[in-house]
């Protein structure tokens, strides 16, 4: 079970957070003997504790994996460029820096007053994946957690009218980097409480994270009023993205109900009816 209890104290958050990232990891077999993980560290509260917990795990983890940390400078003025490798040096961590000037086309070709993350990420995302594939690391570790994940999907559901949000693993479009999300059963608050008391030298993203007309902004806000009105229904969100039922539903390509009828073997469980290409796509991904 993931725990999401409120907490009580400073260890009881580093024990659980630890603890749903230990699950997390083997729920969906994120890492494993001789693996080459590349931690994506932005400077950010979430990358910060990603990597601290990852660093206590492989201490005492039954399998031997490389773990180092890459970060993306994009050349946004003022960023403070010596904070992540001192960060590093202190705590012993191989550390690599990737140069690209992602800032300048951003603002390029984003109008002024429109949000710019959507870009900013796929070109993010394409230097991070490039590096990864050119130095051979076999994944690819994101901070995101439970909390981006619920956003993630509900700005799918009201803005693209989709049902899709955050995968805790995931093959890349071309097939060479396998993308895993180590925290993907840990709550924000918990990360949010453990970073302050960790003490990390955070970097605030002045580029699209401060930016007021964020429609994620939005959907946080739905959120925390959510909690606070109706407690465990956040829990009950997420638990949901776990459980389901593609023929209660309506997607096609999902389920086959083109031959669903009295005589045929397919029932309304969530595993029976998958076609055979979704089938094998959730294998590929997964495995």
């Amino acid at each position: 079970m993931i725990e999401t209890k409120q907490p009580c104290s400073l260890k009881k958050i580093a024990n659980r957070l630890r603890r749903n990232t230990g699950k997390a990891i083997a729920d969906f077999n994120m890492i494993g003997e001789g693996d080459r993980v590349m931690v994506c560290l932005s400077g950010g509260k979430d990358s910060f504790t990603l990597l601290d917990i990852l660093v206590a795990m492989r201490r005492r983890a039954p399998v031997d994996f490389e773990l180092v940390a890459v970060n993306l400078d994009q050349k946004q003025p003022g960023f403070p460029a010596d904070v992540l490798p001192e960060y590093c040096r202190e705590t012993g961590i191989p550390f690599y820096l990737i140069e690209q000037d992602t800032y300048s086309v951003v603002r390029r070709v984003v109008p002024e007053g429109k949000t710019s993350c959507g870009l900013c990420s796929r070109l993010r995302r394409g230097a991070l994946y490039r590096f990864a594939a050119e130095n051979g690391y076999t994944r690819i570790a994101l901070g995101h957690h439970r909390d981006d994940m619920i956003e993630t999907f509900f700005l799918n559901l009201f803005n693209g009218g989709r049902i899709k949000a955050m995968p805790p693993k995931l093959l890349s479009d071309d097939g060479r980097n396998v993308v895993i999300r180590p925290m993907a059963y840990c709550a924000e608050e918990d990360i949010r409480r453990y970073a302050a008391s960790r003490q990390f030298p955070i970097i605030p993203c002045n580029l699209c994270g401060s930016q007021a007309n964020l429609q994620r902004q939005s959907i946080k806000a739905m959120l925390g009023e959510w909690k606070r009105q109706n407690p465990g229904r956040v829990d009950n969100i997420f638990r949901a993205m776990s459980h389901v039922s593609p023929s209660q539903l309506a997607d096609r390509d999902l389920f086959d109900f083109e031959n669903l009828d009295a005589t045929s073997k397919l029932r309304g469980s969530r595993d029976d009816g998958l076609r055979p290409d979704r089938a094998r796509l959730t294998l590929n991904v997964a495995n």
